[in-house]
């Protein structure tokens, strides 16, 4: 399914107008950042998204699903859907209640957001694993360590090469004791980035957007995306409140310095099309020093 072939203003507000009567749909804006869906503002209370593929329509379909088995088992403030269906046939569509705030990316997250964010930890690993998968959450195994490491040492080459990345930091790459981290699989979001975070004018974390990649595996990939979207020092802050150990943040951090490393040399060779500024931001947040850094990292 090609970008040609979504709906267009007029008929997401039609889809929303059908799904339910009544709702305000005169001003409808497609929203920049979609994923494998295109997402769309409905008025000024409500999102549409509409999945772009036969795979799409499975995530889309799922995140309903399981967003409702998150709100009722740990309180973390997510969409709810109001309405459903297909815009056409076998492609999903969903209408959302829109939720209150704006991403981190544009708002910084303060202390009462940082302890927002350690419960949500908390309360991921608290969902039973079965009741996710029964929902059809797929399991995902740890990521390789070594592998990544031997990718991100020669995207920092080439991206240091290019001014991008300042060659000292390279130490800060292997945390130590990250790769003898272990862990229980749990519920993961596995895409905690600043534009699925919403913080509120007082500072608390007013919704968690797009579950559609959540899989049960490493809840260090989630403190990892933390690292990205508010600090490593913060991240390393709100794991250790939820209970991480070294091992795990230390993990963490290692996985975000990681894909920091090689997302902007993709990008740079031409093979992803993320925003330069964007990635430059993650990584200059993925790779503040912290307390977990050797004494040889500078």
């Amino acid at each position: 399914m090609t970008e040609e072939h979504l709906p267009d203003a007029a008929a997401v507000a039609g889809l929303a107008q059908e799904a339910v009567p009544g709702v305000c749909a005169a001003d409808v804006r497609p929203i920049a950042e979609g994923g494998d869906h295109a997402s769309w503002w409905v008025g000024p209370g409500h999102v549409a998204r509409c999945a772009l593929d036969a795979g799409g329509s499975e995530r889309l379909r799922r995140e309903v699903a399981l967003r409702e088995l998150v709100a009722e088992r740990t309180g973390v403030p997510v969409p709810a859907s109001v309405a459903g269906g297909d815009w056409v046939r076998g492609r999903a569509f969903t209408l959302d209640v829109r939720l209150d705030g704006v991403s981190a990316e544009l708002r910084p997250v303060p202390d009462a957001g940082e302890a927002d964010l350690a419960r949500l930890l908390v309360s991921l690993a608290q969902v039973p694993v079965a009741d996710a998968e029964a929902l059809g959450v797929p399991p995902e195994a740890p990521r390789n360590l070594p592998g990544l490491l031997r990718r991100a040492s020669a995207a920092a080459e080439s991206v240091a090469a290019r001014g991008e990345f300042d060659a000292t930091w390279l130490p800060r790459l292997r945390v130590p004791g990250a790769e003898a981290a272990t862990a229980p699989a749990t519920l993961v979001h596995n895409d905690l980035k600043g534009e699925h975070l919403l913080v509120a004018e007082d500072g608390r974390i007013s919704g968690v957007l797009d579950w559609t990649d959540a899989v049960t595996g490493d809840a260090a990939e989630d403190v990892a995306g933390l690292a990205i979207s508010v600090g490593a020092v913060a991240a390393v802050r709100i794991a250790t409140a939820a209970g991480f150990g070294h091992g795990g943040c230390a993990r963490a951090l290692q996985l975000a310095r990681c894909d920091t490393l090689t997302l902007l040399s993709d990008r740079l060779r031409g093979l992803d099309d993320s925003p330069l500024p964007l990635l430059r931001a993650q990584l200059r947040r993925a790779w503040e020093p912290t307390s977990l850094d050797g004494p040889e990292a500078p």
